[in-house]
């Protein structure tokens, strides 16, 4: 998310660099192409006029501080500014009501919102260590409650079941009492879509968000609509007291203008992104992170909190220790070092949430992305115990079994062995004396002159 805003940003604000102070002429020109950034992205106009006169405020006659470039000052106040749009400070759901909390799911369809009531109800079981049941009022589309009842299998959730039959008010309020009885916490209570806003539908939605008093009523929305998600939000608001926005598909959204747009024109906080198809692809809204990340200098906390959750750390404890002794990193350990990746997002996902590092996630992706871990994976996987622990020992012919039982060819095979080969020598160098500082300095001599977008302003 935010690729070609990070770019356009990245050239745009290098045009202050130099200055003694900034002044109206000197940044007359960044502010045009800041401008021109916003709209490219799609984020509404208004938004940008607002976001571009309130920059232009607080930048022009700054003095700029002794330890800072003009360059950086600028990008201090663009920051804040961006955070400002967004919403300041991250707003979770507010379940402090006798339970069960009920949240209400609105949306037009396609947008994922039967996908966001599975992620979301991951999301409460695993990181607020709540009771979860989800029910389908959605009586229009019975494919819909099959795929939810799938759904809650997946994630784990409690599963009030509904049919095509029945009345959306008689569903909700059958839901309810049973997620009494069973003492859950939170009832997530999926509503029907429709292809557009009607009367029809914002109708049954409020008849049904009066009957069971929902303590949040979040609006899915798809961030690949841009500044349309952030209008259809605002017509909802206008009939349904929202209380905060779900962006969903946010990772196939290179521009970003519905994370820019939907709070200023709704003042209803996004609370959650979607950041893939899978049902932990669900993290918090930040909005400090995410101006961080637009502006290239990464999520550092996120990155941090994706580890804590999601890193096998007894593995990773071992392979250490294992290191340490002096013994031999080897194609099994790689692997493991492959599924750890996947489960981080990816090398993409990794480089996205480091500083100066957002041009090189793209890179990344063209080169090593989630079909390729997995080509490697199965590589591996092909080989025999052996083979894995003593990677020398593969010779031709077993690079042509082994490219025969994964489906790949023998340079695949080579390029992998390489790779195992680099990381080798890299775990090496971190297991002697100094090691970390001579793997950073090894790193550092892979980057690009200045580091990344914002290391060559």
């Amino acid at each position: 998310m935010f690729e070609n805003l990070t770019d356009r940003l990245s050239d745009s604000l290098k045009k202050v660099t130099g200055q003694a102070k900034l002044t109206e002429d000197n940044i007359k020109e960044t502010l045009r192409e800041v401008r021109m950034a916003l709209l490219e992205a799609d984020v509404a106009l208004p938004v940008v006029k607002e976001f571009v006169d309130q920059v232009r405020q607080k930048a022009v006659g700054q003095e700029v501080m002794r330890s800072l470039s003009p360059g950086q000052e600028f990008i201090k106040v663009v920051n804040a500014e961006l955070v400002q749009v967004m919403g300041q400070s991250s707003q979770g759901l507010d379940l402090s009501a006798q339970p069960p909390a009920v949240v209400l799911m609105a949306g037009l369809q396609g947008a994922g919102k039967t996908t966001s009531v599975a992620k979301l109800a991951k999301y409460l079981s695993e990181r607020e260590k709540k009771k979860v049941m989800v029910v389908s009022a959605d009586v229009y589309r019975p494919a819909a409650i099959k795929q939810l009842e799938t759904l809650a299998s997946e994630v784990g959730a409690e599963f009030f079941p509904s049919n095509a039959d029945q009345k959306p008010l008689d569903i909700a309020n059958a839901a309810l009492q049973e997620a009494k009885r069973k003492f859950a916490d939170v009832l997530i209570v999926d509503t029907a879509g429709r292809l557009a806003i009607d009367q029809e539908m914002m109708g049954e939605i409020s008849e049904l968000h009066a009957a069971i008093n929902p303590v949040e009523t979040l609006f899915v929305v798809d961030s690949m609509t841009g500044q349309d998600a952030a209008n259809t939000a605002k017509a909802f608001n206008d009939t349904l007291p929202l209380s905060g926005v779900i962006l969903t598909k946010t990772d196939g959204d290179a521009r970003g203008g519905a994370a820019l747009s939907v709070r200023a024109i709704t003042g209803k906080p996004i609370k959650f992104l979607g950041v893939g198809e899978k049902t932990d692809a669900l993290e918090p809204f930040h909005p400090d992170r995410v101006a961080s990340r637009i502006l290239g200098m990464g999520d550092v906390l996120s990155l941090i909190e994706d580890a804590e959750r999601k890193l096998d750390k007894k593995k990773a404890e071992k392979l250490t220790r294992k290191i340490k002794k002096g013994k031999r990193f080897d194609l099994e350990d790689f692997r493991d070092q492959l599924l750890q990746m996947k489960n981080m997002g990816g090398v993409a996902g990794l480089l996205d949430k480091l500083p100066g590092m957002g041009n090189m996630a793209q890179v990344a992706q063209q080169q090593v992305n989630d079909k390729s871990l997995g080509q490697m994976e199965a590589i591996i996987s092909s080989m025999t115990p052996k083979e894995r622990q003593y990677p020398d020992s593969i010779n031709n012919s077993r690079k042509r079994r082994i490219a025969s039982g994964s489906g790949s060819q023998i340079q695949d095979i080579n390029r992998l062995l390489k790779q195992h080969k680099q990381m080798q020598k890299m775990m090496k160098k971190f297991s002697q004396k100094g090691g970390m500082a001579n793997m950073m300095r090894g790193m550092k001599g892979m980057m690009p002159p200045g580091g990344g977008p914002m290391g060559r302003m």
